[in-house]
């Protein structure tokens, strides 16, 4: 759902006073995503995995079997944070992966709206509607 104009102002007015509070910190946020995070830790789990490597064979040529399944233990990890990492990563222009799991469920898996929903829904309006009036 689309951000009304009262919203989209909000936030222009906080991202405002972020920058004037703060600049480097907000300079930081800008350029971090979902995208930037996954890609960080599918490179993180690559150098992990080699590193797995290395102790498997530094393991099995001093005959430490300790080393070795250390080793193996950590290459396993690291393997499966990058296969997440790069199921959550998606494509450009993708629709994130909670959106799309849950057109999957269909409506008979979905959670239900009840009748307090509906009033705190309802108020909600009421307000933003009366805000944007005065």
């Amino acid at each position: 759902m689309p951000l009304s104009e009262h919203e989209q102002r909000m936030l222009e007015q906080m991202e405002r006073a972020l920058y004037a509070e703060d600049p480097k910190f907000a300079s930081a946020l800008e350029g971090t995503g979902l995208r930037t995070f996954t890609r960080r830790r599918i490179y993180q789990a690559v150098a992990g995995f080699l590193v797995g490597v290395a102790l498997l064979m530094g393991g099995m040529i001093a005959k430490l079997t300790w080393v070795g399944v250390a080793g193996f233990l950590v290459m396993l990890a690291c393997a499966v944070l990058a296969v997440t990492g790069w199921r959550k990563a998606g494509k450009p222009g993708e629709q994130p992966q909670a959106a799309v799991a849950g057109r999957r469920l269909g409506r008979r898996h979905q959670p239900r709206k009840g009748k307090v929903m509906d009033r705190i829904e309802e108020r909600w309006q009421r307000r933003r509607d009366q805000q944007q009036g005065q």
